[in-house]
């Protein structure tokens, strides 16, 4: 008796699943039936924003339907990942990602989110490391004499992040530690405004993101140092990588992606995957992204899921060998 009970409720479940299924399917064939809103968790300006802007409206060509882009800055990312996650999963609301909204934010403070059950990973972008950059009337040209003048000359110098928690932060928190070396931190809402004040002298040192420092560096309103990438990169051949200078530890790069609400319809996301490495993938964009020094990193939503999930649990580990808090 229980076992025809049971065969019963699967049988009327399967049958209200194969109802549902018609439905689910037009609902996934009208997609995207509306705008769909770009969150960009950092102010307008700098490459995440570009990245997003660019992207954005190739997207929105090809899927026929206006990319709205909605810069929500502050919290190191955080209220523009909050949103994202409290919004309807019908794939009409995607988010650009990075390292800070689901990499680091995660290891130093406690989240209105879980980065990994309250998302959708769609696709992974690219990514780019480091660099270690100075305004050039402090006088460092190289690390060695940066960290004399730091030595020299404690609490003196200034350094800015993109925000609390973030790669800027927690990775100049890491050259800190490994050179017993202290500067004072500055957090901003974004690398654009915290760039700003880096060219305007307000504050001495940065470690931003290769693409964010690029144009800078090279009108040389800014001075590059070291990359934080195991080797030197090809944009910046005659700088070297901290690894190389014996400053141990620092291998990372700012990954940027596209994530949704959880429970996002799997056909869309693999629509959405599929037309976003194929974005990517022509010539005039993977140029133009390397030319910002973004490399890319083209996968499918499940590499995506666990790269973010490693990646994460690295800087877990590394907060909590090295005992990092926030400021």
């Amino acid at each position: 008796m229980t076992f025809n009970r049971r065969q019963g409720l699967q049988s009327l479940g399967a049958a209200l699943a194969c109802a549902a299924l018609p439905q689910l399917a037009r609902a996934q064939a009208d997609w995207p039936a509306k705008p769909i809103r770009f969150i960009v968790p950092v102010a307008p300006g700098g490459s995440a924003d570009m990245l997003a802007r660019t992207l954005g409206d190739r997207l929105g060509k090809a899927l026929g339907q206006t990319f709205v882009v909605d810069n929500i800055s502050g919290g190191g990312g955080v209220i523009a990942t909050q949103t994202t996650a409290r919004a309807n999963p019908d794939g009409h609301t995607l988010m650009l990602s990075y390292s800070a909204t689901h990499s680091t934010n995660p290891a130093v403070r406690k989240l209105p989110y879980d980065a990994a059950r309250d998302f959708t990973p769609v696709a992974m972008i690219g990514g780019t490391p480091n660099v270690l950059v100075v305004n050039p009337a402090m006088g460092a040209n190289n690390v060695v004499e940066l960290v004399a003048l730091l030595k020299a000359n404690p609490s003196k110098y200034s350094y800015g992040s993109a925000g609390q928690g973030t790669l800027t932060h927690l990775a100049m928190e890491q050259f800190k530690e490994a050179t017993r070396t202290f500067m004072v931190h500055v957090p901003y809402r974004g690398g654009s405004p915290m760039m700003a004040d880096l060219l305007g002298g307000q504050i001495e040192a940065g470690l931003p993101s290769l693409s964010t420092a690029m144009p800078h560096i090279r009108n040389k309103r800014i001075r590059a140092l070291a990359v934080t990438s195991a080797r030197r990169h090809p944009a910046l051949p005659d700088v070297p990588s901290l690894a190389e200078l014996g400053v141990k530890g620092f291998d990372s790069v700012q990954w940027y992606g596209v994530h949704g609400p959880a429970n996002m319809p799997p056909a869309v996301v693999q629509r959405l995957n599929e037309e976003i490495n194929r974005q990517l993938s022509a010539p005039d964009l993977s140029e133009k992204l390397s030319h910002e020094a973004i490399n890319l990193m083209l996968m499918t939503p499940d590499q995506f899921g666990q790269y973010v999930k490693t990646d994460s649990a690295q800087w877990v580990q590394l907060v909590k060998s090295r005992k990092l808090t926030m400021d």
